[in-house]
């Protein structure tokens, strides 16, 4: 008897398939149009992304490692300023803060989700700090309100990485509309993704959208008069009329990642193996199902012997990669991020997986319990 096929992590080709002939006809009006680079598609994004993120504006960008840039020069942030952001995001976070020339500051997370912890976060804050950068990991929303509390006082912005997190709510207010900016990635593995790289950022300040269109074209107003620093970052037109054919699609696959995450919960019960936790008030969107468990390396070992692909995100924090162990000196420990990293462990969860597929993965799991 032949083998059941193997579940990928992840397929992206799934997710092409799914919409080819409306991909192909996007990709088509902008060959078709001969224009590539701040266009009408581009503008249509914006306008339509705005809309869903429950923003009034939003800057389409190259990435979403130049969203928390731009955001941050936007700000007027650079070389001798402080950015915090907690200890076990993915290294890009720490990246962007350091190209915008200001200094990073790691603080740690509460071990029930892994989202930012207030408490380690208040210890982190210094004389210095000119911004806060939370992670909305996994899918789901960090306390940005109690974060604003600790910084609003102090002058401190908050920017909300939302890389992982599109179409989040905390107590009903979407992700990155709680802060001052909201920071997006369109990376082709996220939950809205292009066919390349893309990222937004989004506020409902007119002075920050504007001074966003500045930096992102070299700090232009018009042709050849530039009116501040800036850097060269654009959705083009391609990948913005990609956007636009997928972004109807995410309401029902967000749901659909709900639909597996509560199976996989449902498995887990009673069991070691402890999914994140959905902390309450929020709507979490499952761009991850990440799981702690006692032994990973043996719970990822018999998954992949029953065929069943994973990953983990991540397994370093930040301060035990080699160009950023300076950060592990910090204001407060790191020990929960610390640990995590060494028991999380990341599932399949995509809205193409069948439901043979997701009932493999759980019975997969109540089997390793």
């Amino acid at each position: 008897m032949a083998a059941a096929p193997a579940i990928p992590f992840n397929d992206l080709g799934r997710g092409v398939a799914e919409l080819r002939p409306d991909l192909d006809a996007a990709l088509a009006r902008v060959l078709d149009s001969g224009w590539f680079v701040l266009g009408s598609e581009g503008r249509g994004f914006e306008e339509e992304f705005a809309g869903a993120a429950g923003a009034e504006y939003a800057v389409g960008l190259g990435s979403g490692t130049d969203a928390i840039e731009l955001a941050l020069r936007a700000l007027g942030i650079g070389p001798g300023d402080e950015v915090v952001t907690q200890a076990n995001t993915c290294v890009p976070t720490v990246s962007a803060i350091e190209r915008a020339g200001a200094t990073p500051v790691l603080c740690d997370v509460e071990a029930a989700a892994g989202t930012m912890d207030p408490d380690s976060l208040l210890g982190a804050l210094g004389a210095k700090t000119r911004a806060v950068v939370p992670v909305h990991l996994y899918g789901q929303c960090a306390d940005v309100e109690a974060i604003v509390g600790l910084c609003s006082d102090r002058g401190i912005a908050v920017v909300e990485d939302c890389a992982q997190a599109v179409g989040a709510e905390l107590r009903g207010r979407p992700a990155g509309t709680i802060g001052t900016l909201g920071c997006f990635s369109f990376y082709p593995t996220k939950n809205l993704a292009a066919l390349g790289d893309g990222g937004a950022v989004v506020t409902n300040d007119a002075e920050l959208d504007e001074r966003l269109r500045l930096v992102r074209q070299y700090g232009q107003t018009d042709r050849y008069r530039h009116v501040t620093e800036g850097v060269n970052s654009r959705l083009d037109e391609l990948q913005a009329a990609v956007l636009r054919t997928r972004l109807r699609h995410l309401p029902r696959w967000n749901a659909r990642r709900g639909e597996i995450a509560a199976t996989y919960t449902e498995a887990l019960a009673g069991t070691p193996v402890r999914p994140l936790a959905v902390l309450d008030g929020r709507r979490h969107v499952f761009h991850l199902f990440v799981v702690e468990a006692p032994d990973r390396d043996a719970l990822k070992g018999y998954l992949e012997t029953a065929g069943i692909g994973t990953l983990i995100h991540y397994p370093t924090p930040v301060q035990g990669h080699p160009p950023y162990r300076r950060l592990a000196d910090g204001p407060v420990p790191l020990s929960v991020s610390e640990r995590l990293c060494d028991r999380i462990l990341s599932l399949p969860i995509y809205p193409e997986l069948s439901d043979d597929e997701v009932e493999r993965v759980a019975e997969a799991l109540r089997g390793f319990a």
